[in-house]
C-alpha cells in the first residue's frame, strides 16, 4: 500500500515538473534540506478538475515570477490530487507531512476536503493556507494561528448576490445549492442581505449533473431570479440545461462560482449575461493584475479566474513571510506573525488579514462577457462591498 501511495505522489510530482517546465521553472529532482518545501493539495480529477488546475497553475506562475525562490531559498513543490474524496485527501496530506516534510500545505478547493485535512495538518504545527475553501467552521472560535485563507469566508461572496437581489427589488428568489458545508454557507451568505421571499431552497448532492427536476420547479414557480452556487462540472451542466430549458432569457441567474473562468470554456455562449459575485475579475484595473492576466494567458492559453488569482496570491504570501524571516522558519510564532502581516501586493488590490486569518477585501458584482478574441471572461459591473470583514472574526481569540 505504501508503495502505491508513493507512486501516486511521484506521478503528481512529475506532472508539476512538466507544468513548471512549460512556465520556465527549474524543479530539481532531489530535495535538499535547505529547500523550502510546499505541498499543494487540490482537486485535479473528475468534473471539478479545472478548479484545482487553476490554483495549481496560478501558484506555478507565481513561483516562476519569483525566480523559483522564496526568501532566498529554492522552492520544491509537490502537487497531489485530493480526488474530491475526504479519505483520500487525508492520506495524501499525511504523505506531504510525513514523507515530504513540507513547510507549508496549500489547498484545498472544496470545504468538505478542508474539514477533513485541517486537523491532521494543524496538529503537526504545519501552516495550512487555503487558496479557495473558506468555511465558517474555522473563522470564529476555532480559528488557528496555523491556518490562513487567501480567498474569503464562504458566505461573504454570496452575500454580494443577496445585496444585489435586494437592491434590484427582486421579490421572489429560488435558491439552489449543493448539499455540503460550502453550499450551506452560500445560502446563509445570500440570506444575510436578501430579505425578500425565498420560494424554495433546494439542496442537491455534491456532483449532481442533472438538474431537470429543479429546472421544472423554477419554470413552475416563476421566481424573479435564481440564486445558485454550483462549482466546476455542476455549473457547466446547470448553465447548459438552464439555457436549453428556455429559462435564460426569462429569469436572471445570480451566482457564485457557477459561471467563472474555470467553467466558461465549456459553457461559452450559454453563460453570457449571467451574474456572479467575486473578489476579483480579469479586467480589474491595476498594474499587478494586468501583468498577471497577460502572463497567465501566455503560459496556459486560457483566461485566469479567481482560483488562479488566489493561487498566485498564496505564493506571494508565503514568499513575503519567508523573505521577512530571511528563510529561517524555525520560530513558528514568528512565521505566524509574518504571514498575518501579509506584506505583499495582492493582485486584487486591497487585502489584509483579519484577526482570524481570513481576508478583509473588496467584493464585486460580475457579468459574463464574450471578448473580441472569442474567449469568455467575467467582467466587473460594480463594487458591492469595500474592505469587507467576515462576521465570525469577532469570535476568534488570537493564539488559540
Amino acid at each position: 500500500m505504501r508503495a502505491i501511495k508513493g507512486r501516486r505522489v511521484l506521478r503528481y510530482s512529475l506532472k508539476w515538473a512538466a507544468l513548471a517546465a512549460t512556465a520556465g521553472i527549474l524543479v530539481q529532482p532531489a530535495a535538499a534540506q535547505e529547500k523550502l518545501k510546499i505541498g499543494v493539495i487540490v482537486t485535479l480529477s473528475g468534473p471539478a478538475a479545472a478548479l484545482g488546475a487553476q490554483v495549481r497553475d496560478g501558484f506555478a506562475l507565481a513561483v516562476k515570477d519569483l525566480g523559483g525562490k522564496m526568501g532566498g531559498r529554492d522552492v520544491d513543490v509537490v502537487v497531489v490530487d485530493d480526488e474530491l474524496k475526504p479519505d483520500a485527501a487525508v492520506s495524501k496530506v499525511k504523505g506531504l507531512l510525513e514523507r515530504d516534510k513540507v513547510d507549508f500545505v496549500v489547498g484545498p478547493i472544496f470545504s468538505n476536503i478542508l474539514l477533513a485535512i485541517h486537523k491532521p495538518v494543524i496538529d503537526t504545527k504545519t501552516f495550512l493556507i487555503s487558496p479557495n475553501a473558506g468555511p465558517s467552521s474555522y473563522a470564529g472560535k476555532n480559528c488557528s494561528p496555523f491556518f490562513y485563507v487567501t480567498s474569503y469566508q464562504n458566505d461573504q461572496v454570496h452575500q454580494v448576490l443577496g445585496k444585489v437581489a435586494q437592491d434590484r427589488g427582486y421579490k421572489r428568489v429560488y435558491v439552489m445549492e449543493p448539499n455540503y458545508q460550502a453550499g450551506k454557507d452560500s445560502a446563509a451568505g445570500f440570506k444575510l442581505a436578501y430579505k425578500g421571499e425565498i420560494v424554495e431552497e433546494s439542496y442537491v448532492p455534491l456532483g449532481t449533473l442533472d438538474f431537470q427536476v429543479e429546472l421544472s420547479k423554477i419554470a413552475s414557480l416563476k421566481p424573479d431570479a435564481v440564486f445558485t452556487f454550483m462549482p466546476g462540472g455542476m455549473g457547466v451542466s446547470l448553465v447548459k440545461q438552464y439555457k436549453q430549458a428556455g429559462l435564460a432569457d426569462k429569469i436572471p441567474v445570480l451566482s457564485a462560482f457557477t459561471v467563472d473562468e474555470s467553467t466558461l470554456p465549456a459553457q461559452q455562449d450559454a453563460a453570457v449575461g449571467m451574474f456572479g459575485g467575486a473578489d476579483w475579475a480579469p479586467d480589474l484595473n491595476n498594474p499587478q493584475s494586468k501583468k498577471f492576466v497577460a502572463g497567465y494567458e501566455a503560459a496556459y492559453n486560457s483566461v485566469p479566474g479567481t482560483y488562479a488569482m488566489q493561487g498566485y496570491d498564496t505564493a506571494l504570501l508565503i514568499n513575503s513571510a519567508v523573505k521577512a524571516l530571511k528563510g529561517d522558519l524555525s520560530n513558528k510564532e514568528a512565521v505566524a506573525a509574518a504571514l498575518k502581516k501579509a506584506d505583499f501586493t495582492s493582485l486584487r488590490g486591497n487585502f489584509k488579514f483579519n484577526v482570524n486569518g481570513y481576508p478583509i477585501q473588496d467584493f464585486y458584482l460580475t457579468k459574463v462577457a464574450k471578448r473580441p478574441d472569442g474567449k469568455f471572461e467575467t467582467e466587473i459591473v460594480q463594487k458591492v462591498f469595500a474592505n469587507d470583514a467576515d462576521r465570525y472574526a469577532k469570535e476568534c481569540v488570537p493564539g488559540n
